[in-house]
C-alpha cells in the first residue's frame, strides 16, 4: 500500500532513540523527508547517521534543540520553517510517590510533555492549513486514561495531550489537516529498558522475570502480556501520518496491547 508520504516533510521531536527513532525510521522508509530532534548534537548526529545507513535513499536531517523550552522551539523553527507532518513524541517519565513530587517537577513535566507539543503545533499549523494538508500526532500513553499511582505527574501530562490534540482538531475542522493522539501501552523503549534492567539488578532477577512480574502485578489487563516493540508503535503512527488516514482526526488511537479495558 502506498501511504502517500513521499517527499512529505516530517518533524519528530525527541527522536534520537526509542519510539521517536522508530517513528522517524518508519517515515523515512515511506519516502518522507525526516527531521530528527534531540537535546545534544552528539545524539542527533548519531541518530541521523544510523538512519542514513538504514535508508540510504532518504533525506534525513537533524536539529539539536531542547524543545521543552521556547528557545529550543525557535531554534527548530529557524532550521525547519515549515512541515507537512509533526509528531510530538518528546516526553519524560519518572516513577515517584505523589507526596514526594515537588512543584518544580509538576512544572517540568508539563513544560516538556505538554507545552513542547503545544508550541510546535502553534508554529507549524498555519502552513499546514494554508496548504490544506497536514498531520499532527501527539504521542500520549495509556497512562493518560489509567493514571499510574507511581507517577501521577506523568499521567496528568498524557491526559492533557489528549485534550490538546482534540481541541486543535476541532479548531481546524474541514481544513485538510488531521490532529490525533496515539496511546502506546508499556513499550520496550530505551527508557523503559533501562528502568527494567535496574529493577532486575535491584531484585537479583533476570529481565524476563521482571517483565513477567510487571504484567502480573502492574498491568494485569494486558492482552499481549509483554512490552510492545517500538516498531509496533511506529507502524500505527506512520499510518496516522499518511494520506490513507485522511478521515481519522480528533481521535485517541491505542496501541496499548489491550491494557485499557474500556471499549470506547
Amino acid at each position: 500500500m502506498d501511504l502517500g508520504l513521499s517527499n512529505k516533510r516530517a518533524i519528530v521531536s525527541g527522536s534520537t532513540a526509542g519510539i521517536g527513532f522508530a517513528i522517524a525510521s518508519a517515515l523515512a522508509a515511506e519516502g518522507a523527508r525526516v527531521t530528527v530532534n534531540g537535546r545534544t548534537q552528539a545524539r542527533v548526529d548519531a541518530a541521523v547517521a544510523t538512519l542514513v545507513g538504514l535508508h540510504p535513499a532518504a533525506t534525513i536531517e537533524g536539529v539539536a534543540a531542547d524543545l521543552g523550552t521556547e528557545a529550543g522551539a525557535k531554534t527548530l523553527l529557524e532550521a525547519v520553517p515549515a512541515a507537512d507532518i509533526l509528531v510530538n513524541n518528546l516526553g519524560i517519565f519518572e516513577p515517584k510517590p505523589f507526596l514526594e513530587i515537588p512543584d518544580e517537577d509538576w512544572r517540568r513535566f508539563f513544560d516538556v510533555n505538554v507545552l513542547s507539543g503545544v508550541r510546535l503545533a502553534r508554529m507549524y499549523l498555519p502552513s499546514m492549513v494554508a496548504k490544506k494538508w497536514g498531520r499532527i500526532v501527539f504521542i500520549s500513553s495509556e497512562s493518560g486514561l489509567q493514571i499510574p499511582a507511581e507517577m501521577i505527574h506523568y499521567g496528568m501530562t498524557k491526559t492533557a495531550q489528549l485534550a490538546v490534540a482534540r481541541g486543535i482538531a476541532e479548531s481546524v475542522a474541514g481544513s485538510g489537516v488531521t490532529v490525533n493522539s496515539v496511546l502506546p501501552g508499556p513499550t520496550a523503549s530505551e527508557g523503559v529498558g533501562g528502568f527494567v534492567a535496574d529493577l532486575a539488578r535491584a531484585q537479583s532477577k533476570s529481565v524476563p522475570e521482571v517483565e513477567k512480574d510487571f504484567f502480573r502485578d502492574m498491568r494485569p489487563s494486558s492482552l499481549i502480556r509483554r512490552f510492545a516493540t517500538v516498531d509496533e508503535v511506529a507502524s500505527l503512527v506512520t499510518y496516522v501520518c499518511s494520506e490513507r488516514a485522511s478521515a481519522t482526526t480528533g481521535s485517541a488511537l491505542r496501541v496499548d496491547g489491550g491494557v485499557i479495558r474500556a471499549i470506547a
